[in-house]
């Protein structure tokens, strides 16, 4: 007589073969997929205008709105032996060449010296009050370390030159990238030629695209 023959193992092996067909077609589809997000889903590279930041009253603000638009971005203290000098040529510079092409942003910061203790709102108040600013002054951030603004710290990167201490300013190109940047103690005399020059393009490329 002959033994009983099962086909419990044919039928296992047919089994294995097709999870491992399903594993390997869904392996080779999920390839496909990242080699496709690779080439036609670049991650955007970032410029200045592509951050958000809040104002002092804490609101998200689009730095997107600023674009086309020479920028000389500053951080801002109340209390340091640079704070009036500044503040009175920064608001000198942002009414001679603004709104329409230009602008300051001020960015105010504790941690050189903590000579800015107030709060945000306390801040833009101080600034209003005494110098007439007109420009916007933005919530207070850190612009060192790791809870540095990533919009700062953007312009830090971009320029490799790190603030030491108050009111360095970085000058943006109407394409949100940094142009140059200037020490605190520097006369704005150096910078407004910078300044000049690049709002001059800004209206020349406006005049060819008319």
């Amino acid at each position: 007589m002959e033994p009983l023959t099962t086909s419990y193992p044919l039928k296992y092996s047919v089994h294995k073969a097709r999870i491992f067909v399903v594993f390997l077609s869904m392996v080779l589809c999920t390839t496909i997929l990242c080699l496709l997000q690779l080439r036609f889903f670049k991650p955007k590279i970032k410029d200045f205008y592509s951050f958000e930041v809040k104002d002092s009253r804490g609101r998200i603000i689009s730095l997107e709105k600023y674009r086309g638009k020479a920028t000389l971005v500053v951080n801002v203290a109340s209390y340091c032996q640079y704070t009036d000098k500044n503040y009175i040529a920064l608001q000198e510079l942002h009414r001679e060449f603004g709104p329409s092409h230009f602008t300051v942003l001020a960015f105010p910061c504790n941690q050189f010296g903590e000579s800015e203790p107030s709060s945000s709102q306390e801040i833009e108040s101080f600034a209003k009050g005494n110098y007439g600013v007109t420009f916007p002054v933005f919530h207070k951030i850190k612009i060192l370390g790791s809870e540095a603004d990533p919009a700062f710290k953007f312009l830090i990167d971009s320029s490799k030159k790190e603030p030491r201490w108050n009111f360095w300013k970085y000058l943006v190109s109407p394409e949100g990238k940094v142009v140059k940047f200037w020490r605190p103690e520097e006369p704005m005399e150096s910078i407004k030629p910078e300044v000049t020059s690049l709002i001059r393009q800004i209206i020349m490329k406006k005049r060819v695209d008319l």
